[in-house]
């Protein structure tokens, strides 16, 4: 069983920061890869930035160059450094990982709120 737990989350100004951290815990095999979603009200859940175990990352346009997302291995932990932010930011964030055996298992956290506002 593979727990994902978040925390990071709250409350900032525009222009501010905050940093996401999601800690894996369970049995976690085989290649995997970690990211965040986010979703605001209303919306889809979208894509914000996913990492794999070999570094690879990637993101979506609208969080390129403020946001970074990066990932201690020996810890099994993601992290999303969020700078810059905007109002248009504000979500609840979520985590997931996806491990790759044969097949390929997603495991989502509880989420996260950000709110930016002033």
């Amino acid at each position: 069983q593979v727990q994902l737990v978040e925390s990071g989350g709250g409350l900032v100004q525009p222009g501010g920061s905050l940093r996401l951290s999601c800690a894996a815990s369970g049995s976690i095999s085989g290649f995997y890869a970690m990211g965040w979603y986010r979703q605001a009200p209303g919306k889809q859940r979208d894509l914000v930035a996913t990492i794999t175990n070999g570094g690879t990352s990637r993101y979506a346009d609208s969080v390129k160059g403020r946001f970074t997302i990066s990932r201690d291995n020996a810890k099994n932990t993601v992290y999303l450094q969020m700078n810059s932010l905007k109002p248009e930011d504000t979500a609840v964030y979520y985590c997931k990982l996806s491990v790759t055996v044969i097949l390929t298992t997603d495991y989502w956290g509880q989420g996260t709120q950000v709110t930016v506002s002033s």
